[in-house]
């Protein structure tokens, strides 16, 4: 299914895309050595059922997954990049960890996601990952518009991470959004300009570039969720909610500029 929301359902899209992006930079800004991702958890559902919203994940049950996903945030630390489940870790200095939100409200939802270190240490491969997957995030937010098509984002996204040296898994990408969380179309993080289906105003679209540092192969968890990289490198993500407009794309999950 592929939905164009209405000015006034786009509307409610904002509202929702400002509180996920508010949640996710709380809960950065609270993540330090020593935070356990099970108070991270806690701390994302306090603030979901403070706005009056739904979480999209407790319930969450695809075939993919060994469902109900039953927690508000996917955690992903270091080798995990995708669908972390929080469990019993403390954040250790120099860790890579990967936020991934998303949440209903006023029957509209919107989806991001935000990698950063813990703590003081930077390692250098970390830091290439993440600005990797935020540049091309960009490009794929740049090549949006009213008449693009998927496709176009889809290889502006994959010749960012290509010409960074990532190589790119295709099993999970960015999606269509709206009154649910998933829906068509999917938009693969590399591809063909010109092919795929073509952009209109007032369709929403969540962007999510991931890569890891060395392999392109996931492995499953214990757990049926986490997807960690096969070889155990370290992996990042990025991801914005979009709306297209009649005049390009508008973030609907960028943070609010203030203080550091």
């Amino acid at each position: 299914m592929i939905e164009i929301l209405n000015p006034t359902l786009l509307t409610r899209a904002r509202d929702t895309g400002a509180l996920v992006a508010d949640i996710l930079q709380t809960v950065k800004s609270r993540s330090t050595i020593g935070t356990n991702l099970l108070d991270i958890d806690r701390w994302a559902k306090d603030m979901i059922v403070e706005a009056g919203a739904t979480s999209c994940y407790v319930d969450y049950a695809p075939s993919f997954g060994r469902g109900p996903f039953g927690h508000y945030i996917c955690t992903a630390v270091n080798d995990a990049v995708l669908h972390g489940r929080p469990y019993d870790y403390p954040l250790a200095d120099g860790d890579l960890l990967t936020l991934d939100l998303a949440v209903s409200l006023g029957g509209v939802a919107a989806d991001a996601a935000i990698s950063f270190i813990v703590g003081d240490t930077r390692p250098p491969e970390s830091v290439a990952l993440i600005s990797a997957t935020e540049r091309a995030l960009a490009a794929g937010i740049a090549a949006a518009g009213p008449g693009a098509r998927i496709g176009d984002i889809a290889h502006a996204i994959g010749t960012v991470l290509t010409t960074a040296g990532y190589s790119i898994n295709t099993e999970f990408g960015g999606h269509g959004i709206g009154s649910t969380m998933h829906q068509d179309p999917h938009v693969p993080n590399t591809g063909r300009p010109g092919r795929g289906y073509t952009l209109r105003p007032g369709l929403l679209l969540a962007l999510e570039p991931w890569v890891m540092a060395d392999t392109a192969r996931l492995v499953t968890d214990a757990d049926g969720w986490t997807l960690r990289s096969a070889t155990g490198c370290r992996t990042a993500h990025s991801e914005h909610t979009i709306a297209i407009t009649d005049d390009g794309a508008e973030i609907l999950t960028m943070p609010k500029q203030g203080p550091a």
